[in-house]
């Protein structure tokens, strides 16, 4: 019971230390490598008899090396990637693809000691932040690792190619011989030629100094980054890291089952505030601003006393399948409405005043150009759908 006890402030103790990197922002890295510790804390803990058992199920007559084969999830998971980064249009992208099983057979072929190996990889994920002389001289002057066997690892993390790097080390007369790095070779052979049926085999590339440094991952790796495109005057080179990263992790849900028993798992994740923040990058540097509605045009009026009027026109624009909103004051000022489109982002304004009734008009003002013309009413909904019909900003 004392030991069980100590464990369990272990664990309490390792939660706050979590929700507290969490707090403070702190780098994903970071966040993630303490989580990791959390959870091997939490699976030393083991079930609590006092409460429900959580029970893990598999489909029936799973059979991970037989019927089953392993890499359709991760090719699935790399095409659902593709499509969701496509469809964002962000920009050119390309998705890199590792192994762990390859990183671990590499380093033992190369003579990195085990209890090193980890820390290695560490510093091994760095290479795409900085240059390999910087990487190398990490892992010789503060991590202790022999000149020799770090110019034998960088001979390998220097490589990236397609199928053909694949089948050029499954040549190579050491790594061949390493039962890790020769099973994960394989298993990223047939996850290319999924890739090819996917349609999606150039935008994968297969790079040997993805490490993606967390202890769960057990097989394919991958993460996806944006290629960086010629800057325009006034523009800041857009630096984010990935956009999106996932991978294989057999072991992680078994940890928390009595039994231990494996679960397959494969799963990515989006960086929403990387995305987010480069959208922000660009329209800034266009001069453009974060629609924070899909309103189309706002309906404002020029005087008082005009509430019904706006009332009638909306409800017009909506029949017709305009999106359009007007402000709920019984009596706004005009100015107060165009500085409110001009925050929210919406395009255009369709203004009613006394004169615009008289003469059976709405004044279709341009919210960027503020250039204004005198619509007939019944043909502001075939004005409104022809310029709004033009693509607007991405956000």
């Amino acid at each position: 019971m004392a030991e069980r006890a100590a464990l369990e402030e272990l664990v309490r103790l390792q939660g706050e230390r979590v929700r507290g990197l969490k707090q403070q922002k702190a780098s994903a890295e970071q966040i993630e490598e303490e989580l990791a510790k959390l959870l091997k804390l939490k699976a030393q803990l083991g079930p609590d008899e006092g409460k429900q058992k959580f029970v893990l199920k598999t489909p029936k007559d799973f059979d991970i090396a037989g019927q089953f084969d392993p890499m359709i999830p991760d090719a699935e998971c790399l095409k659902i990637m593709c499509e969701i980064l496509s469809s964002l249009q962000i920009g050119d992208f390309l998705v890199k693809v590792n192994d762990r099983r390859i990183l671990d057979g590499m380093f033992a072929v190369c003579g990195v000691p085990d209890s090193k190996f980890r820390t290695i990889c560490s510093s091994v994920d760095k290479l795409d932040k900085v240059s390999w002389e910087e990487v190398k001289n990490e892992m010789v002057g503060e991590k202790g690792l022999a000149p020799e066997v770090a110019d034998r690892i960088g001979d390998y993390v220097q490589q990236h190619g397609g199928v053909s790097l694949v089948e050029q080390l499954l040549q190579d007369p050491e790594l061949s011989q390493n039962k890790q790095a020769l099973e994960g070779l394989g298993d990223l052979k047939l996850l290319f030629e999924y890739l090819t049926l996917f349609g999606i085999s150039d935008k994968i590339s297969f790079d040997l100094s993805l490490a993606r440094g967390l202890d769960y991952y057990t097989g394919v790796i991958y993460e996806a980054v944006l290629l960086q495109t010629p800057v325009r005057a006034g523009e800041e080179p857009l630096g984010v890291g990935s956009v999106a990263a996932g991978g294989r992790y057999d072991g992680l849900v078994g940890m928390f089952d009595p039994k231990g028993r494996k679960v397959p798992c494969v799963g990515l994740s989006i960086g929403v505030e990387r995305i987010f923040s480069i959208v922000e990058q660009r329209l800034e540097a266009l001069e453009e601003k974060v629609r924070t509605t899909e309103t189309q045009v706002l309906v404002a009026s020029a005087q008082k006393k005009l509430l019904e009027e706006r009332l009638k026109l909306v409800s017009e624009l909506w029949d017709a399948g305009i999106k359009a909103e007007l402000l709920y004051k019984k009596n706004p000022k005009l100015l107060n409405q165009l500085q409110y489109c001009e925050e929210a982002g919406i395009p255009l304004v369709a203004i009613i005043g006394e004169q615009e009734l008289k003469d059976g008009v709405i004044k279709l003002r341009s919210v960027a150009s503020r250039e204004e013309v005198d619509v007939r009413r019944e043909d502001l909904v075939e004005e409104i759908k022809r310029r709004t019909s033009q693509p607007l900003c991405i956000c």
